[in-house]
């Protein structure tokens, strides 16, 4: 139960109800303040007779009258405003003149014809103010008397209060909804103010990456939301601290693999070398330059194991200095060189000068670049049997090519196959050395660029103009 009058539902319909039951409390005590103002002024209120009495009574006592002069109609006058203080009155006489009048509503006539009259009589029949209009004296031979008064006299108290105070009632009405609008409106200003907080909280990273918790400070339906986003970011921490553990075991494992795998790999290869040295067939020597094949291939394959998990790991020495590139792609094609011939590749090499000859680059990390990448080709391309290494120089940057003939890296014909550790290795350490590289690859080869791209301010200022 307790949950349920945290929840916002439950406020907000709270606020409904107060909104409601306000309303109706300000629309009674208006109606109940104003009407006893209203009888207050009106103390005789229930005493007042209704419009037919009126006009009989006024019909009784104009005709009671004996004698008709001014004295006698005054009296009648201030006797009747006694007990009307709202009422006017005035007489006509026998010839038409206005003879008396007693706070008339408006200006009259001196004299009434008989259309006037007639006219009169029309326009105050049912209209406002209420009118009576009788002879006077029980002739009625001697004019006549006309008693008039608001109509409002004769409304009830509830009546009067719409009538006089209807605007007052509508402006508290009016107030009494603008404050519920408004306490709505700081309702859902609250509930918005919250949800951006979390969605600001859920684009804050810290170090490793991941949100930082918030403050849960309200136990409704967005304070379990906080608390769940909370619990989340515990548990993606604790999978995190998980996740690091096992990446440092399985780094330990694939390095002490590597060491281990290391020793009899050494074995065999000079098992093999002694092998080697006895009187073998033709078959037996192709068999142990094989198996010399298969341990260099696995040598080098342990040792690009290595180097991706330190690289993984950032433990791969990185010391980057000034090199001329083209004077080390040369150096570095020479060891490869005999390699190529062995397996009957033409190479052809054409590096031409680059804008900025000098690189700032690991020579390591790029021997070993070269060397994935030269690995690559007599792995993949020995169809082609064709390698290019050359450069290439464009406005915005310098680039080192190597290409080949081969059937392309998609096409799934190579004869060796492989995890590609190396290709990734090639990744990693360009973007570690800031520079870049594109892979086009189809049936007719593959064609590797490695980029230096320039911002104008690379550039020596006599290049800067081409």
């Amino acid at each position: 139960m307790s949950r349920l009058f945290r929840s916002l539902q439950a406020k907000y319909m709270l606020i409904i109800f107060v909104g409601l039951v306000l309303i109706q409390f300000t629309y009674i005590t208006l109606s109940l303040v104003l009407t006893i103002g209203i009888n207050f002024r009106r103390e005789a209120a229930d005493g007042m007779p209704s419009a037919q009495q009126i006009e009989k009574d006024w019909h009784e006592a104009a005709g009671s009258l004996t004698e008709v002069t001014r004295e006698s109609v005054l009296e009648l006058f201030r006797e009747w405003k006694t007990r009307y203080p709202e009422a006017s009155m005035f007489w006509v006489d026998e010839q038409g003149d206005l003879a008396v009048e007693l706070d008339a509503s408006e200006s009259l006539p001196t004299s009434w014809s008989a259309s006037y009259t007639a006219a009169f009589i029309k326009e105050r029949y049912g209209g406002d103010p209420f009118t009576v209009i009788a002879f006077a004296g029980d002739e009625g031979g001697s004019g006549f008397v006309v008693f008039e008064i608001d109509r409002r006299f004769f409304l009830s108290d509830y009546a009067l209060l719409y009538e006089e105070y209807a605007e007052w009632i509508f402006a508290a009405l009016i107030l009494i909804i603008l404050l519920f609008i408004l306490i709505s409106y700081m309702f859902f200003r609250g509930i918005r103010k919250r949800l951006v907080q979390l969605q600001e909280a859920m684009s804050i990273r810290d170090v490793d990456g991941l949100p930082v918790p918030i403050d849960v400070r309200k136990q409704d339906e967005i304070g379990q939301l906080e608390q769940s986003f909370n619990e989340m970011i515990e548990e993606l921490k604790e999978s995190k601290r998980r996740e690091q553990e096992e990446e440092q075991l399985r780094r330990e494992l694939i390095a002490n693999l590597s060491h281990d795998l290391r020793t009899p790999l050494t074995k065999i290869r000079a098992q093999a070398f002694t092998i080697n040295k006895e009187n073998l067939s033709a078959e037996g020597r192709r068999a142990i330059e094989a198996m010399e094949s298969s341990v260099v291939s696995m040598d080098r394959l342990i040792d690009n194991l290595m180097a991706y998990t330190l690289l993984m790991a950032n433990k791969y020495q990185y010391a980057p200095r000034s090199t001329d590139v083209l004077r080390f792609v040369r150096e570095h094609l020479a060891t490869w060189y005999p390699l190529f011939e062995r397996e009957g590749f033409e190479v052809d090499v054409d590096l031409a000068p680059l804008r900025v000859s000098h690189w700032e680059i690991d020579p390591i990390w790029m021997g070993r670049v070269l060397d994935n990448l030269f690995q690559n080709v007599l792995r993949h391309a020995k169809q082609g049997r064709f390698v290019r290494v050359s450069t290439e120089t464009t406005s915005a940057y310098d680039a080192l090519v190597i290409a080949d003939r081969g059937p392309g890296m998609g096409s799934g014909s190579s004869e060796e196959k492989g995890a590609g550790i190396g290709l990734s290795i090639v990744d990693r350490m360009l973007l570690g050395m800031n520079l870049h590289w594109d892979v086009h690859s189809d049936v007719s080869g593959t064609v590797v660029q490695i980029k230096r791209i320039y911002d104008l301010d690379d550039l020596p200022p006599a290049s800067r103009s081409h």
